[in-house]
């Protein structure tokens, strides 16, 4: 019996031949996709613990190129230009991901860019970002550090009165918790130390 023959009588076995290997090809397609997602996967991750100068981080966000850990690569290369003084191309860095924001890290970069305005001296932009930020996130772990960051902007600004002002309502709002209540008075220190140019 030829091959022609045995399709023609067994149409059934032949059948459930083609389901086996239909099976099998999606099965290795799977796989193989699987495979691939891992690989990406920790690619990402090893670009994002390895990464410690700015230059070995915007290498990692160019390797991450339509990841989703992306997003978390630039937050990390805003902050190490922000501490390299690079405030434009932070502030940039926080704008785009303001508009796209990361998952679990939305309010970041709002916080980052008022601390740019402040780094630049934009002293009343800051303070109004700062603000819109807390008033709008009261409970947010970063909404002290907004507070305090609008306290600066207003001494830095010219107003040190003012500053103070806030300073101890929030000393007085923060006095039961212990590590909040020692950023603000470390905030006082540095405020009372600014020289207001006249």
């Amino acid at each position: 019996m030829n091959l022609k023959e045995a399709i023609k009588e067994n149409p059934d076995v032949v059948r459930g031949v083609g389901y086996v290997a239909l099976a099998l090809i999606l099965v290795g397609g799977w796989h193989a996709y699987k495979a691939n997602k891992a690989s990406k996967l920790d690619t990402a991750a090893d670009a994002f613990v390895s990464a410690f100068t700015t230059e070995e981080i915007e290498d990692a966000v160019a390797k991450t190129e339509g990841m989703a850990a992306q997003g978390a690569i630039k937050i990390r290369l805003a902050k190490s230009y922000f501490d390299a003084g690079r405030y434009e191309e932070a502030m940039a860095l926080y704008d785009e991901l303001t508009e796209k924001p990361v998952e679990g890290f939305a309010e970041l970069p709002v916080v980052g860019k008022a601390q740019c305005l402040e780094a630049l001296g934009r002293f009343d932009e800051a303070e109004k970002a700062f603000d819109a930020f807390a008033e709008a996130n009261p409970k947010h772990y970063l909404t002290l550090t907004a507070q305090l960051g609008a306290a600066r902007a207003i001494a830095q600004a010219g107003d040190k009165e003012k500053a103070l002002a806030r300073i101890n309502a929030l000393k007085a709002a923060n006095k039961d918790e212990d590590l909040a209540l020692k950023r603000v008075e470390a905030t006082e220190e540095v405020i009372k130390r600014f020289e207001i140019k006249k």
